[in-house]
C-alpha cells in the first residue's frame, strides 16, 4: 500500500468511526439496548462462543434481559456496584450487560488477585453484591470474613456454600425495566495503579458506547466477521474495545480463557475468525515461537491492539502473512485515545488535521524525577520538541468530560490546570511519549512507579505493600528492570528483612496473594535502603545496577518457579531455606558471569 493509499484509507477509517460515534449518540439507546435490539434484528445469528457453547443475539438479549431483572429484583439501581469476578466465558458478557441494563454498575475484578488486592479491588467499588464463578470461590473464602457482612453473595454458575445462586432466579412476570441513564456509571474497570494502588476508573453508559462505536467504525467491523478474543474481559481493550465493537455491529466474538502460543494458528483457522485483538507481548510469543503448519492458513483481514513494537510488528506481519495491523493507544479512564490506520510500524498513531481541533492532544516537558511538569517564566507548560519525549496530556472542554475514579481525590490529582493559559484544563495522562515531526505518536514509558511486563501493568507500590505483609520484611523498594529475553521490564524486589526472615515463605506468600507477572523475579537482599530527606525511596541506582552481581555485594536471587534461589548457581534443596544470619546479609561468595542491561 503506498502512503498515498494508506493515508486515503485512515481517512475512510476515522470518518466512519464519526458517522458511527454521531449516530449512536443521537439514538441514544446504552449498548446493552442496541445488544437486545439485535435479538429482534437478528435472531439467529450467532453473538458469542466459547469452549462449552455459542449463544445467538435472541439468546443474549435473553440472558441481558434476565440478569438486568435479577439486579433489580434486589433493588439494585443507580449508584449501587456489583462485583463481577468471573473467568473468560461467553455469559461474562451477558452478565455485566445485564447489570448495566437495570442502572446499577458492575466492577469487573481481575481474576487473578489474591489476598489483600483483591480485598482492595472489592472495598474501593463498594459493592451491594459479588457475582462469584465456583472455580474462584477459593480465593472469595480467603478475605470474605474481612469484608462488609452487608455484601451479598451470589453464585454464577452452579452452587457454591453459603452463596445464593444466579441460577434459582425466576424472572417470568416481572415489569418492563426502563431505560438507562446515558451518563449513569455502567462500568468500573480498574487502572494498573502506577501512582499507587488500583483505581476504579468510571465508565458511563455514554463513554462505552462511544468506545464500542469508534472502534467499531475504525475497524469496519461487518456482521460477517469474527473477532478472537483471548484477552481479560476484565481489561478495557478485551472486554470493551474488542467485544464492544463486535456486539455493536452484530459481529461474532469467539472467546477462549487465555492465550495459548501452542494452539493459537490452529483454532484462529478452525473457527474461521478474521479479526484479532492483541496486545504486544502475544505478537511477540507468536513471532518467537516454532513454526506452525497452519500460521498462514488463517482468515485474519486486520490484526488490532496495544504494545505492539516495531521490531516485532515487521516479523509478525511478515510471517503470518497479515493483511492490516491496526496499534492503537487509549486508557479506561482516559480522555482520549490515539489510532494507527496508516500501517506505520511502532507507532501508537496520529490525529488527523481535520479532527486535531476536536482531539487536541499534546506532549509536555516533565522534570524525570518528579514527574511535574515543567513551566516557563509565566507560569505556562512547555511543549516538548520533536522527538523528545514528554507526558502526553489531552484537553478538557470542561471537567465534567473526565469521569475519573470512584475516589475523587484521585481524579483531582489527573486534572492539570492553568498548562498553556489561565484557567484552561487538561488530562494528565501519566504516560511518556514523543512525537515525531509528520505528528505520529510513539509510546515511550509510563511515568511514575508502574512498567508493563508480560502485557500486563505492574504497580510497584501494590506489589511493595504485599512485601510488607509477609512476616520479618522491614522494608522493600519494587522497580522494573530490563533484560535481553524478555519485552518490558520484569518486576525485582529490594528488601531489608529481620531476624527469621525466609525465602520459602516469602515465595509462599507473593504466590498466593499476587498474579503471575507481578510476582518480583529478582530479589536483592539489603542492609538498608537510600531515602530522601522526607523518607521516600530513591531507586534510582537499584534500577541502574539491576540483577548484575558484579554491580554490588548485596546477595540477588531469582525466581526459578518454585523457589526464590541464588543467581550464581541452581542451589541445592538447603540453600533454598536461606535464613538472614542475626546482625545482617552475608554477601555471595561465587561470582556470576551473565550480564545485562537497564537502559
Amino acid at each position: 500500500m503506498t502512503d498515498q493509499d494508506s493515508r486515503a484509507a485512515s481517512r475512510k477509517a476515522w470518518l466512519r468511526a464519526l458517522a458511527l460515534s454521531s449516530e449512536a449518540e443521537r439514538e441514544g439507546r446504552t449498548l446493552p439496548e442496541r445488544i437486545i435490539a439485535l435479538g429482534t434484528a437478528t435472531p439467529d445469528a450467532l453473538a458469542l462462543t466459547d469452549l462449552d457453547e455459542s449463544v445467538t443475539y435472541r439468546q443474549l438479549a435473553t440472558r441481558i434481559e434476565r440478569y438486568a431483572r435479577w439486579a433489580r429484583a434486589q433493588g439494585f439501581g443507580p449508584t449501587d456496584t456489583v462485583c463481577v469476578l468471573v473467568p473468560n466465558c461467553a455469559d461474562y458478557l451477558a452478565l455485566w450487560l445485564g447489570i448495566a441494563r437495570a442502572g446499577a454498575a458492575a466492577a469487573l475484578i481481575n481474576t487473578n488477585l489474591r489476598g489483600a488486592p483483591l480485598m482492595h479491588a472489592i472495598t474501593v467499588a463498594s459493592p451491594l453484591a459479588i457475582v462469584i464463578a465456583a472455580e474462584l470461590a477459593d480465593a472469595m473464602d480467603e478475605v470474605r470474613a474481612r469484608l462488609d457482612p452487608k455484601i451479598a453473595f451470589w453464585a454464577h454458575r452452579g452452587a457454591i456454600g453459603g452463596y445464593s445462586s444466579l441460577e434459582d432466579f425466576n424472572a417470568d412476570g416481572q415489569a418492563p425495566l426502563p431505560a438507562a441513564d446515558p451518563a449513569r456509571t455502567a462500568l468500573f474497570i480498574y487502572t494498573s495503579g502506577t501512582t499507587g494502588l488500583p483505581k476504579a476508573a468510571k465508565l458511563s453508559h455514554r463513554r462505552l458506547l462511544r468506545w464500542a462505536s469508534w472502534f467499531a467504525g475504525l475497524l469496519d467491523v461487518r456482521t460477517t466477521d469474527r473477532l478472537y478474543d483471548c484477552l481479560p474481559l476484565y481489561h478495557s481493550t478485551g472486554g470493551i474495545a474488542a467485544a464492544g465493537a463486535a456486539l455493536l455491529n452484530g459481529a461474532c466474538v469467539i472467546i477462549r480463557p487465555k492465550f495459548s502460543a501452542r494452539a493459537f494458528w490452529q483454532d484462529v483457522r478452525d473457527s474461521g475468525c478474521t479479526l484479532f485483538c492483541y496486545i504486544g507481548e502475544l505478537c511477540r510469543y507468536l513471532a518467537d515461537g516454532t513454526p506452525s503448519p497452519h500460521e498462514t492458513e488463517h482468515k485474519l483481514r486486520l490484526c488490532f491492539g496495544n504494545g505492539l513494537g516495531e521490531a516485532v510488528w515487521r516479523r509478525f506481519q511478515a510471517r503470518f502473512d497479515v493483511p492490516r495491523i491496526v496499534e492503537f493507544y487509549a486508557s479506561t479512564e482516559g480522555t482520549f485515545s490515539l489510532y494507527n490506520c496508516e500501517d506505520e510500524p511502532g507507532s501508537i498513531g496520529r490525529i488527523p488535521r481535520f479532527l486535531s481541533h476536536r482531539m487536541p492532544v499534546v506532549v509536555i516537558k516533565v522534570d524525570p524525577e518528579t514527574g511535574e511538569p515543567l513551566r516557563d517564566e509565566d507560569g505556562n507548560c512547555l511543549r516538548a520538541a520533536a522527538g523528545e519525549p514528554g507526558e502526553a496530556i489531552g484537553r478538557l472542554e470542561d471537567e465534567g468530560a473526565f469521569e475519573g475514579y470512584s475516589d475523587r481525590a484521585a481524579t483531582a490529582r489527573k486534572i492539570l490546570r492553568n498548562v498553556f493559559r489561565d484557567g484552561d484544563t487538561w488530562y494528565r495522562s501519566g504516560d511518556l511519549m514523543r512525537q515525531d515531526a509528520r505528528g505520529f505518536f510513539y509510546f515511550v514509558d509510563r511515568l511514575g512507579e508502574g512498567f508493563r511486563f508480560k502485557g500486563e501493568n505492574v504497580s510497584s507500590e501494590e506489589v511493595r505493600q504485599v512485601l510488607l505483609a509477609c512476616p520479618c520484611i522491614k522494608e522493600a523498594a519494587v522497580y522494573g528492570v530490563s533484560g535481553p529475553d524478555w519485552e518490558g521490564r520484569a518486576p525485582m524486589a529490594a528488601l531489608v528483612a529481620q531476624d527469621g526472615f525466609s525465602l520459602q515463605r516469602l515465595h509462599r506468600h507473593l504466590s498466593r496473594n499476587l498474579p503471575g507477572y507481578a510476582r518480583p523475579k529478582f530479589l536483592r537482599l539489603c542492609t538498608a535502603l537510600d531515602t530522601t530527606a522526607t523518607f521516600k525511596l530513591q531507586k534510582q541506582r537499584l534500577v541502574a545496577e539491576g540483577f548484575d552481581p558484579s554491580a554490588t555485594t548485596d546477595p540477588l536471587y531469582r525466581d526459578d518457579g518454585t523457589a526464590y534461589v541464588p543467581m550464581e548457581d541452581e542451589a541445592d534443596e538447603a540453600e533454598l531455606a536461606v535464613m538472614v544470619p542475626r546482625g545482617g546479609i552475608e554477601p555471595p561468595t561465587r561470582g556470576f558471569s551473565v550480564r545485562c542491561s537497564t537502559d
